[in-house]
């Protein structure tokens, strides 16, 4: 198919078919390799010796490559080629989850970790853009519900596997399943789906912003998740400040380049802007939760691993069934609703397994930890597939992989900050993991937190988010900026596209 066919495809066809399939093989890849890992965290503690810090390393080297570079891989994509590079991401995260299957100790393991976030980081929003650039205007709140869903039941699905693989061949099997996932995903990808690019983007790649992200990234990382074994030592406070001033380095780099990987112009969009807010807190949350609770779970609770798994499984079914109508519910009633409900549900959800400790069991799974999953489940049901057709109808098509790189910036960065401050913020000590009464109280100090979260996402999408009346579809986007409508993206001829991550 050629890349003149791109822009015109329908869901319903064979094409639009195989681009769904191929997009969400893709994402899911990224998505399970963020969340399965959860489930495996205290089988390789005990296998590799390791204390919370590794732990929290073994996730958090993989989202800050991820967070930090993926502006970067939409750019790339944009200019060279959505598709090449969401194939070359695909076969680099492939390889990258060889060798974590393959790692010896800790050290390699967290290194390998950090390389499948860069594949993560080309695939990632190329898996979007590809969508958003490939489907029919009509199609294309549908074609992302779709994504959405089953993108989600690849992340939801992830404990549920991990603890399978866990508990049977081992936690390695946790990494070498994505190559199986990765051979199908390739030649689909090549064979089916159409090439797309923005033909105004240009100029030199902001390589200096990459770097500049992730290091401020990585030092703000290290210093929260340092700090509780080393305590306020010169190396933690000296990479909390480097951290906080390679920030402040990016942001001046950005808003003086003439070709910045971030332009400012972007966020000229209140929409766009306050989307990404509610994308930070939302995703900060749930990376906190899933973290924390599929340890909660086996330390505390009981569970095998795979129990702990299963658990988390009614999450999966619901976003199964209902993600594609939540996106298409949201295009008729605008996303203000949608996004204010959904965190408040699954905040609910949250609290709610506050009631699983000590004294669970396996056997009260049916009132502890059930109801607590349902409520979490319909909350991300109601506002992860809005969310993502929100940002990406804010902007320009030619700008749909710099949209889908910076919301999944926010998404990746929030989980990473999550995982390494909410440990630090609840008093867990290096060993925690390893004490289950140390683990329970510390657990019920960092689900309030949570919750406090998704209210602040709910709280911003209410006063800054606004459902356009029924006579405003065809607002068009610079109206964004004032009333928060969410309307069919301009042609390129009649808005300037940015230079996409030049």
């Amino acid at each position: 198919m050629s890349a003149a066919d791109t822009g015109s495809i329908r869901v319903a066809s064979p094409v639009g078919r195989w681009v769904v399939l191929t997009t969400v093989l893709g994402s899911s890849m990224a998505m399970l390799d963020s969340t399965v890992i959860n489930v495996a965290l205290p089988r390789i503690g005990e296998d590799l010796d390791t204390d919370l810090a590794a732990l929290q390393w073994t996730v958090n080297a993989y989202m800050l490559t991820l967070a930090g570079l993926i502006l970067l891989g939409g750019a790339l994509g944009d200019r060279y080629g959505r598709r090449r590079v969401f194939v070359v991401g695909v076969v680099w995260f492939a390889l990258a989850s060889l060798l974590c299957g393959l790692a010896p100790n800790a050290a390699v393991l967290i290194a390998a970790r950090a390389l499948q976030g860069v594949g993560g980081a080309l695939l990632t929003p190329g898996s979007l853009a590809l969508i958003q650039a490939s489907f029919h205007p009509d199609d294309r709140a549908r074609a992302v519900g779709l994504w959405s869903g089953f993108g989600g039941v690849g992340a939801a699905v992830g404990p549920f596997v991990g603890g399978w693989l866990v508990d049977g061949p081992g936690w390695r099997w946790v990494f070498l399943l994505n190559l199986p996932l990765a051979a199908i995903c390739v030649p689909v990808a090549l064979r089916h789906v159409p090439e797309s690019r923005d033909p105004a983007a240009h100029g030199r790649f902001d390589v200096l912003g990459a770097v500049l992200g992730a290091l401020a990234l990585a030092g703000v990382t290290y210093a929260l998740i340092e700090a509780p074994g080393r305590g306020a030592s010169p190396l933690v406070i000296g990479a909390a400040v480097g951290g906080v001033l390679l920030g402040a380095a990016f942001v001046r780099v950005e808003r003086r380049r003439p070709d910045p990987m971030l332009p400012p112009s972007i966020f000229s969009s209140r929409l766009f802007t306050a989307v990404n807010v509610v994308t930070f807190c939302v995703y900060a949350a749930l990376g906190g939760f899933f973290f924390l609770t599929a340890i909660q779970l086996q330390v505390v609770a009981g569970y095998s691993a795979l129990g702990a798994g299963t658990a988390l499984l009614p999450t999966t079914v619901l976003m199964l069934l209902f993600s594609a109508s939540a996106g298409d519910l949201g295009r008729r009633i605008g996303p203000r609703i949608p996004l204010t409900v959904g965190p408040l549900l699954a905040a609910a959800g949250m609290l709610l397994m506050l009631r699983v400790g000590p004294g669970a069991s396996v056997g009260s799974y049916l009132s502890e930890v059930l109801p607590a999953v349902l409520v979490l489940g319909l909350g991300m049901v109601t506002f992860v597939a809005p969310l993502t057709a929100t940002v990406l109808g804010a902007v320009d098509v030619g700008r749909a992989g710099l949209a889908s790189g910076i919301n999944n910036a926010a998404a990746r960065a929030a989980g990473l900050i999550a995982v390494a401050a909410l440990p630090l913020l609840a008093g867990m000590g290096p060993e925690a993991y390893r004490d289950a009464d140390e683990f329970a109280a510390t657990f019920r100090r960092a689900m309030p937190m949570c919750a406090g979260l998704l209210v602040a996402g709910a709280a911003v999408a209410w006063w800054t988010v606004r459902t356009a009346p029924a006579g405003a579809r065809g607002t068009r986007p610079e109206c964004q900026v004032h009333c928060g409508v969410v309307a069919p993206p301009l042609e390129p001829e009649h808005e300037p596209p940015a230079r996409a991550g030049a």
